[in-house]
C-alpha cells in the first residue's frame, strides 16, 4: 500500500531552504515538490515560512525567521525597506544582485525566447549603486494631522511617509522637508483618492547633475500662500523651476499635460555622451544618468556605424540614442508619438549643431514603407513591441536591429518574433539602470542571416 504523501497546509510553518530568486525579487523554496514563493528571501537563506496563500501548483509564504542566513544576504541599508514597495533585493548582496539579473535575462530568453545556449554578457553594475534615480514620484496623504509624503506600500495605496530613500537623488531629502512642513503649517488641503476632495496629490522632482524642477500636481488652479513655498524652495541652490501640474481627473495617471510655471522654468538640462539635452516634466529619460551614458555607448559600440548608414531610432523620445549616434551615421531617424518628446528632441538636436537627425511625431510602422534602413534601434515600453511593427520591421529587411529593453520577458518574446524570421542573435549584454531593484535593462543585438 502506498503511503500517503504530506500535503501543505495553509497558516503553516515550515523549514524550507531557498534555491532561487523569482522575476520580482522574492525567494523561491519547494514544499512537498510544490513551488513556494517567498519575499525578502535568498538564495541559500534557510528560513521558517507561513503559508499565507494555497494555488493549485505553486504557494505564496510569509518570512517568519532566518534560521541560517545565505552568504549573499546583507543588511538593508534603509529603515522602510520592510514597507515600501521599491527595493525588492535591497537584502542581497549588490554583486549577487548583478549575477541574479544575467540569470533572469539569461532564462526568459532560453525559455520564452527559445534561444538555446545563448550568451548573456555579465551585467554591467555601478561602483556606487545608490542615490542615482533622477526622477521621483512621491504620493501624497493625510494622516492625522501629519502630512505623509513618500511611496506606496507593496500592493496597496497606504504611503510609507520617508525622510530620505537611499536610491533617489539625496537632495530630493531637502525638497520633501520643506514640502512637508510647508504643507502641515499652511494646512493645506490634501487630495483624497476616494472622495476625489483636496488639493495636492503628488510631489514630482527631476533632477540632473547641476539642476532640479519641482513640481506639485494638484487638483485644483493653485496653492494658497505658494509665495512661501517658492521662497522657502529657492533656498536650494540647484533648483531651476518650480512647476504645478493641474490634475483633475479621477484615476491612477499622476502627471497630466496641463502645466503652469510658478518659478524659473519648466525643464532641466543634462549632458550625456558630450551632448546636451533638454527634459521637460513629461519627457521620458532614463532614470539612472551614470548607467545611462554606459548604456548608450554600449549601443553605439554594437551599431559599429561607419558613417554611410540609414538608421532608425523608434520610440526615440528626446532623441538621446539618435542623437548619439549621428556622428557616426550618413542619416539618422527618430519617431515618437508624444509630442513634447518630439519638439524636446527637435531642439535638442539644434543646440547640439546636429544635422543629419530628423524627428517625427507619429508610429515608427509608418516609416518603414518608405526607406530601407541599415539598423533599426527599437527601445520601446515595457510591453514591448506589437505584432505588426515586428513584421514591418522583417519587411523592411535592415542587416542590423538593436534592441534595448527593461523587461526581459517580452524582450525575449520579440526575440523570438524576429529570430524566427532571418536573424540571429549576436550580442546580449544586461545593464543594471535600477540597482536594489528587481529590474534590469538589455541590449541585445541581432544581425540579419545571410
Amino acid at each position: 500500500m502506498k503511503r500517503m504523501r504530506k500535503k501543505m497546509v495553509k497558516n503553516q510553518e515550515y523549514e524550507i531552504e531557498i534555491l532561487d530568486i523569482d522575476k520580482s525579487g522574492g525567494g523561491i523554496g519547494r514544499v512537498d515538490n510544490m513551488a513556494v514563493f517567498i519575499p525578502n528571501a535568498v538564495t541559500g537563506d534557510i528560513i521558517n515560512t507561513k503559508i499565507i496563500k494555497l494555488a493549485k501548483n505553486y504557494a505564496i509564504g510569509k518570512l517568519i525567521n532566518i534560521v541560517k542566513p545565505s552568504q549573499y544576504r546583507i543588511e538593508g541599508k534603509c529603515n522602510s525597506a520592510d514597507k515600501c514597495g521599491g527595493c525588492s533585493v535591497q537584502h542581497i548582496d549588490y554583486d549577487f544582485q548583478l549575477k541574479y539579473k544575467q540569470k533572469q535575462v539569461k532564462d526568459c530568453l532560453e525559455r520564452i525566447g527559445k534561444i538555446q545556449n545563448v550568451n548573456v554578457q555579465p551585467t554591467v553594475g555601478m561602483d556606487n549603486p545608490l542615490h542615482y534615480r533622477n526622477k521621483a514620484q512621491y504620493p501624497i496623504r493625510k494622516v492625522g494631522d501629519k502630512c505623509h509624503i513618500g511611496f506606496y506600500a507593496l500592493k496597496s495605496h497606504n504611503v510609507v511617509n520617508i525622510d530620505q530613500c537611499l536610491i533617489d537623488d539625496i537632495r530630493n531629502t531637502q525638497i520633501i522637508n520643506i514640502v512637508r512642513n510647508f504643507l502641515e503649517s499652511k494646512n493645506i488641503s490634501i487630495y483624497d483618492e476616494e472622495t476625489h476632495k483636496g488639493l495636492i496629490r503628488h510631489l514630482v522632482i527631476r533632477t540632473s547633475r547641476k539642476e532640479i524642477l519641482v513640481c506639485l500636481v494638484i487638483n485644483g488652479k493653485t496653492i494658497p500662500y505658494i509665495e512661501d513655498l517658492i521662497q522657502n524652495l529657492r533656498k536650494i541652490p540647484d533648483i531651476v523651476g518650480i512647476v504645478l501640474n493641474h490634475n483633475k481627473e479621477k484615476g491612477n495617471v499622476i502627471l497630466s499635460e496641463k502645466n503652469t510655471i510658478a518659478y524659473g522654468r519648466d525643464y532641466i538640462t543634462e549632458t550625456i555622451c558630450g551632448l546636451k539635452f533638454k527634459i521637460s516634466l513629461l519627457s521620458f529619460f532614463q532614470v539612472n544618468i551614470i548607467q545611462t551614458e554606459v548604456l548608450y555607448s554600449i549601443v553605439k559600440d554594437l551599431a559599429d556605424l561607419k558613417g554611410t548608414e540609414n538608421v532608425l531610432d523608434a520610440y526615440c523620445g528626446i532623441g538621446t540614442i539618435a542623437l548619439c549616434l549621428a556622428d557616426k551615421a550618413k542619416k539618422v531617424i527618430g519617431v515618437e508619438v508624444i509630442g513634447q518628446a518630439v519638439t524636446n528632441a527637435k531642439e535638442n538636436a539644434k543646440t547640439n549643431s546636429i544635422d543629419n537627425v530628423q524627428f517625427v511625431l507619429g508610429k515608427a510602422e509608418d516609416l518603414l514603407l518608405d526607406e530601407k534602413y541599415d539598423l533599426i534601434v527599437l527601445d520601446p515600453p515595457r510591453k514591448g513591441c506589437d505584432v505588426e511593427f515586428l513584421n514591418k520591421i522583417i519587411n523592411n529587411a535592415p542587416p542590423k536591429i538593436i534592441y534595448v529593453s527593461c523587461d526581459p520577458a517580452t524582450l525575449a518574446r520579440d526575440v523570438k518574433f524576429i529570430s524566427e524570421n532571418g536573424y540571429k542573435v549576436d550580442a546580449v549584454k544586461p545593464v543594471d539602470m535600477f540597482p536594489y531593484t528587481s529590474h534590469v535593462e538589455t541590449v541585445v543585438l541581432m544581425s540579419k542571416i545571410k
